[in-house]
């Protein structure tokens, strides 16, 4: 199906540009989370947006009668006059503004911008992209979602760990979210976003964008792994012999493999398979063997998978005072993991009575990280804030009394930094603010006027997370 920007809208949004007061010439709106499942939003994806939808545009003769077509059928009024000067045009008359991605900000505030250039003839043309433009939301809740895991994993790091700077924090949550997508689609951009804040991902759609959309020509890595296929296809008598394969073809001096070791029981594996038939060729390898429990309850299984580890393979006690597997073994859990079971099973492992550093685990998200979201989790909204009607600026805002929190913002907005913590302003009282707007022109008239790499964009969520 090819993408017809005449169609990228929702249905109600063809009867609008009879809705607009006479002599409307100009329509600002903007584009913010409204608060909800955290305080903050990592910005993230309108790059992809407008480079995929707004910049490789399909305006011709071709989309036009196919749009006007399929509207008549559908019931609704189409923009004949609106819709031919967009096509005569060829070029989308916008102008964005954005904060830059990767910028970490505070819910409530303004995030992007957006009025139409070229006067009265594409004063709906802001609202007409609201469906297109808003799904924005997807990839910036991704991405914070990912964020506030690397929080909470580097607050552990930092606490239990001698060597919390080394790197290690880039790999500690791995994107297994490509099979629980609702498309290809949909991975590519949700992956993406993780890889904002993770450099570990099996997720080879989300690599693809980076490359593709933002300069990077590797933005994560993965390691030889078995399912459980690669593992039961060998009988329960031969259990052994399957891990040894995996030893005897991935464990080379410096490389890392990850071995599902559930399909029977874990603990035999652990305590028998691992800890004692392979346990040299695991040491003589040079390798570092990632054991991945994949059953039970989360938080129990990783606490008790350490344990038997540790009884298999012995341990160390850093400077302190948390024990640490040697650097041959890991643990990595896959099964059952969101934000919560993260931390529970953090917290969990470095209570008195366990004490076992985060150095030893490593997590993998799949469908939790990439699935299970929805725009309501941080109230992803787009709305108008002013309108010029015959050469007269004038606000726009809703305030539903049935909810509060509902109400828009008004005017054409700017966003400010005092200390750590962003506030939205109208533009007009933008005056007296160290450091003035920190929203960017992001797209002029068809002309993308910042293309951000992703190791800016890593940058800047790093330099938050680090604040």
């Amino acid at each position: 199906m090819s993408h017809n920007l005449f169609l990228n809208t929702d249905s109600y949004k063809m009867s609008h540009y009879k809705c607009w007061p006479p002599g409307t010439e100009y329509v600002s709106a903007y584009i913010e989370s409204r608060g909800g499942k955290w305080d903050q939003t990592v910005m993230f994806g309108l790059q992809y947006i407008i480079k995929k939808y707004l910049l490789d545009l399909d305006l011709g003769k071709e989309e036009f009668v196919e749009a006007m077509a399929l509207v008549g059928q559908h019931g609704l009024p189409f923009n004949t006059e609106g819709f031919r000067d967009l096509m005569h045009l060829g070029y989308l008359p916008l102008h964005i503004q954005a904060i830059p991605e990767g910028t970490v900000v505070n819910t409530g505030n303004v995030l992007i911008q957006i009025i139409n250039t070229g006067g009265y003839k594409f004063y709906w043309l802001p609202s007409f992209l609201e469906t297109l433009l808003l799904r924005v939301w997807y990839p910036i809740t991704v991405a914070t979602k990912s964020f506030k895991c690397k929080q909470i994993i580097k607050h552990y790091l930092d606490r239990t760990s001698d060597e919390p700077d080394n790197g290690q924090l880039d790999f500690k949550l791995h994107d297994f979210g490509a099979r629980g997508a609702s498309s290809f689609e949909t991975a590519s951009i949700g992956g993406c976003a993780h890889l904002v804040n993770f450099r570990g991902s099996d997720t080879i759609s989300g690599i693809l964008m980076a490359r593709d959309y933002y300069h990077e020509p590797m933005a994560g890595f993965s390691i030889s792994a078995a399912e459980h296929a690669t593992i039961t296809s060998w009988g329960r008598e031969h259990e052994v012999d399957a891990y040894r394969n995996m030893l005897t073809q991935f464990a080379q001096p410096g490389k890392t493999l990850a071995v599902v070791s559930d399909s029977y029981d874990i603990f035999h594996a652990i305590d028998e398979i691992w800890g004692k038939q392979l346990k040299q060729e695991v040491i003589n390898s040079g390798a570092t063997l990632v054991i991945r429990p994949d059953s039970g309850q989360p938080v129990a299984m990783v606490r008790e998978t350490l344990r038997h580890c540790m009884d298999a393979f012995g341990y160390i006690t850093n400077k302190k005072g948390y024990d640490v597997l040697p650097p041959y073994i890991r643990v990595i859990q896959g099964d059952g993991v969101d934000l919560d079971s993260i931390e529970a099973i953090l917290k969990e492992i470095t209570a008195p009575g366990n004490m076992f550093s985060a150095d030893n685990i490593a997590f993998g998200m799949g469908g939790a990280l990439l699935q299970n979201l929805n725009r309501d989790n941080l109230r992803f909204a787009m709305k108008t804030s002013a309108v010029c009607v015959n050469g007269k600026w004038r606000d726009v805002w809703k305030d539903p009394i049935t909810d509060p929190g509902k109400k828009s913002k008004r005017g054409r907005l700017a966003l400010v930094k005092l200390g750590k913590q962003y506030h939205t302003v109208t533009e007009d009282n933008l005056v007296g603010f160290q450091g003035g707007n920190q929203l960017v022109d992001i797209f002029k008239d068809g002309v993308l006027l910042k293309d951000w790499t992703l190791q800016e964009i890593r940058d800047r969520a790093n330099e938050a997370l680090n604040e």
